[in-house]
Protein backbone atom coordinates (compact mmCIF):
# COMPACT_ATOMS: atom_id res chain seq x y z
CA UNK A 1 0.00 0.00 0.00
CA UNK A 2 2.68 2.56 0.73
CA UNK A 3 4.83 1.87 -2.25
CA UNK A 4 1.49 3.93 -3.80
CA UNK A 5 0.32 6.06 -0.89
CA UNK A 6 4.20 7.37 -1.64
CA UNK A 7 3.06 9.47 -4.44
CA UNK A 8 0.48 11.30 -2.68
CA UNK A 9 3.57 12.71 -0.42
CA UNK A 10 4.99 14.40 -3.35
CA UNK A 11 1.95 16.78 -3.31
CA UNK A 12 2.90 18.30 0.22
CA UNK A 13 5.57 20.52 -0.09
CA UNK A 14 4.38 23.29 -3.02
CA UNK A 15 1.11 23.24 -1.25
CA UNK A 16 2.43 24.61 1.96
CA UNK A 17 3.32 27.92 1.58
CA UNK A 18 0.70 29.50 -0.68
CA UNK A 19 -1.67 30.53 1.90
CA UNK A 20 -2.68 34.39 2.40
CA UNK A 21 -4.67 37.18 3.73
CA UNK A 22 -5.97 39.70 1.80
CA UNK A 23 -8.70 42.80 1.37
CA UNK A 24 -11.56 43.16 -0.60
CA UNK A 25 -11.47 44.08 -4.31
CA UNK A 26 -12.61 47.12 -5.51
CA UNK A 27 -12.32 46.92 -9.58
CA UNK A 28 -11.88 44.18 -12.29
CA UNK A 29 -9.18 41.80 -11.76
CA UNK A 30 -6.60 40.12 -14.20
CA UNK A 31 -4.41 37.65 -14.09
CA UNK A 32 -1.32 40.27 -12.85
CA UNK A 33 -3.86 42.11 -10.44
CA UNK A 34 -4.86 39.22 -8.73
CA UNK A 35 -1.21 37.98 -8.15
CA UNK A 36 -0.57 41.08 -7.05
CA UNK A 37 -3.26 41.11 -4.51
CA UNK A 38 -1.86 37.62 -3.30
CA UNK A 39 1.47 38.56 -3.00
CA UNK A 40 0.96 42.03 -1.16
CA UNK A 41 -1.70 40.25 1.14
CA UNK A 42 1.01 37.60 2.06
CA UNK A 43 3.02 40.44 3.64
CA UNK A 44 4.92 41.54 0.14
CA UNK A 45 7.33 40.05 -2.28
CA UNK A 46 10.15 41.73 -0.87
CA UNK A 47 9.29 40.42 2.64
CA UNK A 48 8.91 36.91 1.21
CA UNK A 49 12.10 37.07 -0.29
CA UNK A 50 13.60 37.71 2.94
CA UNK A 51 12.52 34.29 4.49
CA UNK A 52 15.12 31.94 4.13
CA UNK A 53 14.10 28.41 5.88
CA UNK A 54 11.29 27.12 6.77
CA UNK A 55 10.32 23.85 8.84
CA UNK A 56 6.78 22.50 8.84
CA UNK A 57 5.90 19.64 11.63
CA UNK A 58 2.52 17.81 12.36
CA UNK A 59 1.14 14.51 11.42
CA UNK A 60 -0.17 13.33 8.25
CA UNK A 61 -2.87 10.29 7.78
CA UNK A 62 -3.05 8.24 4.56
CA UNK A 63 -7.02 6.50 5.80
CA UNK A 64 -7.28 4.52 9.26
CA UNK A 65 -3.97 2.67 10.43
CA UNK A 66 -1.56 4.52 8.11
CA UNK A 67 -0.68 8.05 9.78
CA UNK A 68 1.98 9.08 11.60
CA UNK A 69 3.74 12.48 12.49
CA UNK A 70 6.02 14.15 9.57
CA UNK A 71 8.49 17.45 8.95
CA UNK A 72 9.47 19.59 5.73
CA UNK A 73 12.58 21.70 5.80
CA UNK A 74 13.08 23.97 2.87
CA UNK A 75 16.06 25.88 2.91
CA UNK A 76 17.35 28.59 -0.66
CA UNK A 77 18.10 27.80 -3.13
CA UNK A 78 15.56 25.38 -3.23
CA UNK A 79 16.33 22.56 -0.95
CA UNK A 80 14.17 19.96 0.67
CA UNK A 81 14.33 17.27 3.39
CA UNK A 82 11.11 15.59 4.26
CA UNK A 83 10.64 12.57 6.88
CA UNK A 84 7.39 10.49 7.17
CA UNK A 85 6.87 8.05 10.02
CA UNK A 86 3.89 5.51 9.06
CA UNK A 87 3.87 2.20 11.14
CA UNK A 88 7.01 2.94 12.49
CA UNK A 89 8.76 2.81 9.31
CA UNK A 90 10.62 6.21 7.87
CA UNK A 91 10.09 7.74 4.66
CA UNK A 92 12.48 10.06 3.62
CA UNK A 93 12.72 12.25 0.43
CA UNK A 94 15.40 14.72 0.18
CA UNK A 95 16.42 17.18 -2.96
CA UNK A 96 20.10 19.06 -2.68
CA UNK A 97 18.98 22.06 -4.74
CA UNK A 98 21.16 21.28 -7.33
CA UNK A 99 19.24 18.58 -9.67
CA UNK A 100 19.99 15.61 -7.49
CA UNK A 101 16.95 13.95 -5.43
CA UNK A 102 17.01 10.87 -3.61
CA UNK A 103 13.93 8.57 -1.36
CA UNK A 104 14.39 6.29 1.32
CA UNK A 105 10.83 3.77 0.96
CA UNK A 106 11.42 1.23 3.43
CA UNK A 107 7.73 -0.18 1.93
CA UNK A 108 9.30 -1.43 -1.28
CA UNK A 109 11.79 -3.75 0.81
CA UNK A 110 14.97 -1.30 1.22
CA UNK A 111 15.94 1.23 3.35
CA UNK A 112 18.92 2.32 1.28
CA UNK A 113 18.69 5.52 -0.29
CA UNK A 114 17.06 5.50 -3.80
CA UNK A 115 18.38 8.46 -7.00
CA UNK A 116 15.51 9.69 -7.84
CA UNK A 117 14.53 10.25 -11.65
CA UNK A 118 11.86 11.43 -14.32
CA UNK A 119 8.97 12.95 -12.56
CA UNK A 120 9.99 11.98 -9.13
CA UNK A 121 12.92 14.42 -9.27
CA UNK A 122 10.85 16.92 -11.41
CA UNK A 123 7.84 16.64 -8.57
CA UNK A 124 10.67 17.43 -5.61
CA UNK A 125 12.16 20.05 -7.73
CA UNK A 126 8.85 22.26 -7.69
CA UNK A 127 7.75 21.17 -4.30
CA UNK A 128 11.45 22.79 -3.07
CA UNK A 129 10.52 25.83 -4.15
CA UNK A 130 8.53 27.51 -0.86
CA UNK A 131 7.69 30.97 -2.49
CA UNK A 132 5.48 28.88 -4.42
CA UNK A 133 4.79 29.37 -8.47
CA UNK A 134 3.44 32.49 -8.64
CA UNK A 135 6.20 34.45 -6.73
CA UNK A 136 8.35 35.99 -9.78
CA UNK A 137 6.53 33.86 -11.94
CA UNK A 138 7.30 35.12 -15.45
CA UNK A 139 11.68 34.71 -14.27
CA UNK A 140 10.27 31.17 -13.77
CA UNK A 141 8.91 30.78 -17.10
CA UNK A 142 5.59 30.27 -15.78
CA UNK A 143 2.50 31.80 -17.71
CA UNK A 144 -1.02 33.09 -15.82
CA UNK A 145 -4.57 33.33 -16.60
CA UNK A 146 -7.63 34.84 -14.88
CA UNK A 147 -10.73 32.65 -15.38
CA UNK A 148 -13.33 34.61 -13.46
CA UNK A 149 -15.17 34.01 -10.86
CA UNK A 150 -16.28 30.40 -9.42
CA UNK A 151 -17.41 29.12 -6.07
CA UNK A 152 -15.81 26.50 -3.81
CA UNK A 153 -17.49 24.89 -0.78
CA UNK A 154 -19.97 27.76 -0.60
CA UNK A 155 -17.54 30.78 -1.15
CA UNK A 156 -17.14 33.12 -4.05
CA UNK A 157 -13.71 32.44 -5.42
CA UNK A 158 -11.53 33.74 -7.90
CA UNK A 159 -10.04 31.55 -10.32
CA UNK A 160 -6.24 31.50 -11.44
CA UNK A 161 -4.83 29.02 -14.15
CA UNK A 162 -0.92 28.77 -13.97
CA UNK A 163 0.73 26.47 -16.26
CA UNK A 164 4.60 26.26 -15.81
CA UNK A 165 7.48 26.43 -17.78
CA UNK A 166 7.28 22.51 -18.56
CA UNK A 167 3.71 22.48 -19.89
CA UNK A 168 1.73 21.50 -16.29
CA UNK A 169 -1.73 23.11 -15.93
CA UNK A 170 -3.19 24.14 -12.69
CA UNK A 171 -6.11 25.54 -11.62
CA UNK A 172 -6.02 27.86 -7.76
CA UNK A 173 -9.50 28.98 -6.46
CA UNK A 174 -8.46 32.04 -3.69
CA UNK A 175 -11.40 33.08 -1.81
CA UNK A 176 -13.00 36.26 -3.64
CA UNK A 177 -13.32 38.41 0.49
CA UNK A 178 -10.03 37.77 1.84
CA UNK A 179 -7.86 35.74 -1.18
CA UNK A 180 -6.90 32.80 0.89
CA UNK A 181 -6.45 29.85 -1.13
CA UNK A 182 -9.30 27.31 -0.83
CA UNK A 183 -8.52 25.26 -3.45
CA UNK A 184 -5.37 23.47 -5.79
CA UNK A 185 -5.93 20.98 -8.73
CA UNK A 186 -4.21 20.13 -11.23
CA UNK A 187 -2.22 16.65 -12.68
CA UNK A 188 0.70 14.88 -11.34
CA UNK A 189 2.88 12.29 -13.38
CA UNK A 190 4.08 9.90 -11.84
CA UNK A 191 6.03 7.06 -13.60
CA UNK A 192 3.65 6.44 -16.46
CA UNK A 193 0.79 7.63 -14.60
CA UNK A 194 -0.89 11.29 -14.78
CA UNK A 195 -3.31 11.76 -11.29
CA UNK A 196 -5.68 14.42 -10.90
CA UNK A 197 -5.34 15.66 -7.66
CA UNK A 198 -7.09 18.57 -5.35
CA UNK A 199 -6.31 20.20 -2.16
CA UNK A 200 -8.58 22.42 0.22
CA UNK A 201 -6.76 24.68 2.48
CA UNK A 202 -8.56 25.41 5.97
CA UNK A 203 -7.78 26.46 9.84
CA UNK A 204 -5.55 29.66 8.87
CA UNK A 205 -3.06 30.86 10.85
CA UNK A 206 -0.34 33.92 11.54
CA UNK A 207 3.30 33.13 11.69
CA UNK A 208 5.77 35.85 11.65
CA UNK A 209 2.75 37.67 9.80
CA UNK A 210 2.41 35.54 6.92
CA UNK A 211 -0.98 33.40 6.81
CA UNK A 212 -0.27 29.62 6.45
CA UNK A 213 -3.50 26.80 6.27
CA UNK A 214 -2.87 24.55 9.08
CA UNK A 215 -5.19 21.59 7.33
CA UNK A 216 -5.02 20.68 4.49
CA UNK A 217 -6.76 17.59 2.57
CA UNK A 218 -5.83 16.58 -0.58
CA UNK A 219 -7.16 13.71 -2.84
CA UNK A 220 -6.97 11.97 -6.29
CA UNK A 221 -10.82 11.99 -7.93
CA UNK A 222 -12.16 8.86 -9.33
CA UNK A 223 -9.46 6.93 -6.74
CA UNK A 224 -9.59 6.18 -3.01
CA UNK A 225 -6.39 8.05 -2.27
CA UNK A 226 -6.62 10.44 0.55
CA UNK A 227 -4.05 12.35 2.42
CA UNK A 228 -4.72 14.64 5.21
CA UNK A 229 -2.15 17.20 6.86
CA UNK A 230 -2.63 18.55 10.01
CA UNK A 231 0.03 20.83 11.21
CA UNK A 232 1.01 21.72 14.48
CA UNK A 233 3.58 24.23 14.33
CA UNK A 234 5.82 26.26 11.22
CA UNK A 235 8.92 28.39 11.73
CA UNK A 236 10.74 30.58 9.40
CA UNK A 237 13.88 31.71 9.21
CA UNK A 238 15.66 28.37 11.09
CA UNK A 239 19.23 27.52 11.34
CA UNK A 240 19.34 24.55 9.05
CA UNK A 241 22.91 23.05 7.66
CA UNK A 242 23.05 22.18 4.55
CA UNK A 243 24.54 18.44 5.54
CA UNK A 244 20.74 18.30 6.25
CA UNK A 245 19.95 17.78 2.01
CA UNK A 246 22.70 15.84 1.32
CA UNK A 247 22.39 12.17 0.19
CA UNK A 248 21.57 10.13 3.30
CA UNK A 249 24.03 7.63 4.61
CA UNK A 250 23.37 3.75 3.92
CA UNK A 251 21.82 2.04 6.58
CA UNK A 252 23.74 -0.03 8.82
CA UNK A 253 24.85 -3.19 7.96
CA UNK A 254 23.49 -6.53 9.69
CA UNK A 255 25.40 -8.59 11.42
CA UNK A 256 26.64 -10.87 10.02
Amino acid sequence: MFHRTRKLIVFTGLLLVFPVVGRAQSSPLTADGLVQKVLDARGGAAKLRTIKSERVTGSISFGPGAEGPFFVELKRPGKMHMEVVVQGQSIVRIYDGHGSGWIINPFTGSKSPQPMTGNDLKNIADESDFDGPLLDYQSKGNKIEYLGKDEIEGKPAEKLKLTTKSGDARIYFFDAATFLLLKWEGIRKNDDQEIPVESFFRDYREVNGLRFAFEIDTDSPGSAQTQKLSIQKIELDIPLGDTRFDKPAEPPAAPA
